[in-house]
Formats: structure tokens, C-alpha cells, sequence
């Protein structure tokens, strides 16, 4: 599978958060790239710059933009 851009993350991203449990970006990030199924060689594609992870890079901005939505404190 490939890595789901930022759109594609929120909605799992969401019902993982809605237990009503604190969870940690990296927790949060983990359970996106199971559900996805990503490889471990996609898990470590790294973004232009090299510094950081794409998926750890998509789901930060979907956590950032469902913050700013209201969505997740």
C-alpha cells in the first residue's frame, strides 16, 4: 500500500483518538501505518528535506488540521 496523505489519515487517525484515551503522536503514527499496512521500508521514506519520515510528516498535519478544526484537544 502506499503512504495515505494527510486527507486519507484523518478519519482513522480520529477513531483511534475517540477512545477517550491521551495518545502519543508516535502511538497515533504507529496505528496509521499498521492500518495501512505500510512497509518498513515505507514507513522510513523521508521527505525531501531528509528529516523527517513521511508518514510522521502527514500524521502531524492531520493532527494539526483536526486540532485547528476543533475536533481533538
Amino acid at each position: 500500500m502506499t503512504i495515505p496523505d494527510y486527507q486519507k489519515a484523518m478519519l482513522p487517525l480520529l477513531k483511534f483518538l475517540g477512545d477517550g484515551k491521551e495518545h502519543s503522536l508516535r502511538q497515533s503514527i504507529e496505528h496509521v501505518s499498521k492500518l495501512f499496512n505500510l512497509t518498513p521500508e515505507e514507513r522510513s521514506e523521508l521527505l525531501p528535506s531528509g528529516k523527517q519520515a513521511v508518514i510522521d510528516n502527514r500524521v502531524g498535519w492531520a493532527r494539526t488540521y483536526m486540532k485547528k478544526a476543533g475536533l481533538l484537544e
